[in-house]
């Protein structure tokens, strides 16, 4: 009797293990697959999800990419504005003030350019950007951020309400090194399971222990 019920529990084990290495693999696949491919298309604004600044005040070369990217699909005619994202964080400037300062000495008119400031993290990009958003009339966006990066500001911001559309700055993988690469994914699959944890309300006790067994003790950037 007890043998059987040991390998009833063995199976149900090994099956939750299948299913959970299973959806994984596939968050994983997600990962990559949303940034192979630049989905823009019409929309009210062009988002510029926030990176680091540099301590003389100039973009970090993923602030500057995604600036350009996003000043390119402004003059393509995707979207009438582009909204600016990311606080401060050390820095002497936002990633939003230095992003939109950047997207005008790209040609785009000052007025045309939006600050979604104060935030930290990619779920405060989200809110802040939905809140500027809303106050100009506006649900649909262009995502422009690192393309591994991009799943999980999806699934952020369409939890804000919004209808986006991602535009990752690169769209060819393979031109990230692989070790870069696996980790970013790595990375961002820990994420979107956190997500994921905390809508099915486990609690922060549980969420921020994974955070910071693979972000460090004092991240944030899984939120």
């Amino acid at each position: 009797m007890l043998r059987r019920i040991f390998r009833a529990l063995l199976t149900v084990a090994m099956l939750l293990l299948v299913a959970g290495a299973t959806m994984l693999l596939y968050i994983a696949w997600r990962v990559n697959y949303t940034g192979l491919k630049d989905r823009s298309q019409p929309a009210d604004a062009i988002v510029i999800l926030g990176a680091q600044v540099e301590p003389d005040g100039q973009p970090g070369p993923d602030l500057y990419v995604r600036t350009l990217h996003a000043a390119q699909l402004y003059q393509n005619g995707v979207a009438p504005y582009i909204v600016t994202t990311g606080g401060f964080r050390g820095d002497r400037l936002s990633a939003a003030a230095v992003g939109r300062d950047l997207a005008v000495s790209l040609g785009v008119p000052p007025d045309r350019v939006f600050l979604a400031d104060g935030s930290m993290t990619t779920r405060e990009d989200a809110a802040s950007a939905r809140d500027l958003m809303l106050a100009h009339g506006w649900s649909t966006a262009v995502l422009v951020s690192h393309p591994l990066h991009l799943e999980r500001a999806r699934i952020l911001f369409e939890g804000q309400g919004l209808t986006v559309y991602p535009s990752p700055t690169n769209t060819d993988l393979s031109t990230i090194p692989w070790r870069t690469r696996a980790w970013l994914t790595m990375r961002e699959t820990v994420g979107i399971v956190w997500i994921g944890l905390e809508e099915l309300g486990v609690p922060y006790e549980w969420t921020g222990l994974l955070s910071r067994l693979v972000y460090g003790p004092s991240s944030t950037e899984a939120e």
